[in-house]
């Protein structure tokens, strides 16, 4: 008696939390999904009318999705952003390597030190590391430049390439390099035939999420970049405070599907990482 009981219990309590949960996710997807919609208004102002979701010629237009294609600084924005999240995610996927390779070996002395000071761009609020960068950048010479912006947001995205490789690392037998070592490889044939195919689901998530951080980012482009290297959230940003256009609701369901892709991208890999480590 008491035993069914209890499971009465525990499956009531898992609909509660499965349902509670469910409230959640529409409570906070919801606002972003309503964005899609409003993207095909045909008015000049951000309205939302039932036509839209009948797909009426009077309210469905595809009319700012087309201002957005055609629109100069729009595309000069989406150029931007493309071509530092990418250049920026290389370099974090490099760095950040490096570092989990020497962090994840036993002989690295201070190694929570440095791990702290590698975690720290994700913990110190934007704003003070955008200050900063400013200030240093104005003394050497980078303000306003594109070397700049790549610093700067592959110092945002070292941290998760640092994190998702060593996760990949703990799965990686040490013995393996031993083995290596053993027959005569040297250090860089071991990682790229041995280490680099067990870990490189960990780089590719870690790249994605510092290739998402770059792309979405906008303090440090306020703060560093010029009016010809706005990005795509610097141009909605100033979109929002000198015109609001409905231009903004198609750029902004436009990047909910990137970020969706890329998202469920990092959540497969992040499985077969999964699958690969024995889970």
């Amino acid at each position: 008696m008491i035993e069914k009981i209890e499971k009465l219990f525990y499956k009531n309590f898992y609909r509660l939390i499965r349902t509670f949960s469910i409230g959640v996710f529409i409570f906070l997807i919801l606002p972003i999904l309503i964005l899609v919609p409003l993207s095909f208004n045909s008015g000049a102002f951000f309205t939302f009318t039932p036509e839209m979701l009948s797909f009426d010629p009077d309210g469905f237009s595809l009319r700012w999705y087309k201002e957005f294609l055609n629109s100069p600084n729009w595309m000069m924005s989406v150029k931007n952003s493309f071509f530092i999240a990418i250049v920026s995610s290389f370099f974090a996927i490099v760095f950040g390597t490096v570092a989990a390779m020497g962090l994840n070996s036993e002989k690295m002395p201070f190694r929570s030190l440095i791990m702290i000071i590698f975690i720290s761009p994700m913990i110190v609020p934007l704003i003070i590391l955008a200050a900063g960068m400013y200030f240093f950048y104005s003394y050497t010479g980078l303000l306003s430049t594109y070397t700049g912006l790549i610093i700067a947001h592959a110092i945002l995205g070292v941290p998760f390439v640092v994190i998702n490789v060593l996760t990949s690392l703990n799965a990686y037998d040490k013995n393996l390099t031993k083995a290596s070592y053993s027959l005569g490889a040297n250090p860089v044939s071991t990682f790229f035939d041995i280490t680099f195919p067990i870990i490189k689901p960990g780089i590719i998530s870690g790249g994605l999420f510092a290739f998402i951080t770059s792309f979405d980012e906008v303090v440090i482009i306020i703060f560093l970049a010029s009016p010809e290297q706005r990005t795509i959230p610097k141009q909605m940003f100033s979109g929002l405070r000198e015109q609001i256009s409905p231009t903004i609701l198609a750029a902004s369901s436009l990047l909910l599907i990137l970020s969706v892709i890329l998202l469920v991208s990092i959540q497969y890999l992040q499985r077969r990482n999964e699958k690969l480590r024995g889970y």
